[in-house]
């Protein structure tokens, strides 16, 4: 008896977890390709092509009003959809109409703006904005450090898988050092904690688990920012400390 075929969905969870996106991709890729289908009243990506794309991404520009950005988004999931899953080239020019974008201009904090913030903030939230603001790195990449994106001799942090899909190396603040060094401890303990209640295990990128069968247990692949609860991971279904980001 021949398996059933995946879903759809499934199919595109599949596609992005084979190119090891991030997980907030995962979903924000599944929900624009099932609101696409569900604009169109349920009908199968084979039987559509580039004129129900234009008049999807028309429809949030026009009647949905989002940003520029939120509508790129929705056209990198369509595009991932039929290159990745569906494997069918689209036809013509998508000639949607554009989100407008914003005319005004943003505001940049002064230093002494940004000083003011900070000191209004405490303990783990304000080490964080520290890091932030003294290396020049995103949210999300703070949040998804581990243990050996750090060279303190150096001062230097490794930023790895970037929005271009490349690393990059930037300033560790000699400022947090001694703060972030205790927070290590911290976390290194907890990690051992969990390695004798029969967890510590933490994902790892592409085919490292495989390669290396023991690396996600080791201290090493840790995130520094690791959530304060277990939690299960919605990939592999396993009993692990994520991220802030991901648990939320």
């Amino acid at each position: 008896m021949e398996p059933k075929p995946k879903k759809l969905l499934d199919q595109v969870r599949d596609a992005i977890r084979l190119k090891n996106y991030a997980y907030s991709t995962e979903k924000t890729y599944v929900d624009w390709i099932e609101r696409f289908i569900r604009f169109h009243k349920l009908r199968h990506p084979r039987e559509m092509n580039s004129p129900e794309v234009e008049v999807f991404l028309t429809y949030l520009a026009v009647k949905q009003n989002v940003a520029p950005s939120t509508q790129n988004q929705a056209l990198s999931a369509l595009l991932f959809l039929y290159r990745n899953v569906l494997h069918i080239d689209l036809t013509g020019h998508i000639d949607a109409v554009r989100a407008q974008r914003d005319k005004r201009l943003p505001v940049v904090l002064t230093k002494a703006e940004v000083q003011q913030v900070i000191t209004q903030m405490a303990g783990l939230h304000q080490m964080m904005a520290k890091l932030l603001y003294g290396s020049g790195i995103r949210l999300m990449e703070c949040l998804r450090l581990r243990v050996k994106d750090i060279e303190f001799e150096r001062c230097q942090l490794m930023i790895r898988d970037t929005k271009g899909n490349e690393d990059r190396v930037t300033l560790l603040p000699q400022s947090i050092v001694p703060w972030l060094n205790q927070h290590l401890r911290q976390m290194k303990q907890l990690h051992q904690a969990d390695l004798a209640d029969g967890y510590g295990l933490v994902e790892l990128p592409f085919a490292l688990a495989r390669k290396y069968p023991n690396a996600d247990r080791e201290w090493y692949w840790q995130y520094i920012f690791p959530s304060e609860n277990l939690s299960v991971d919605p990939r592999s279904k396993m009993v692990r400390r994520q991220t802030n980001f991901e648990e939320a």
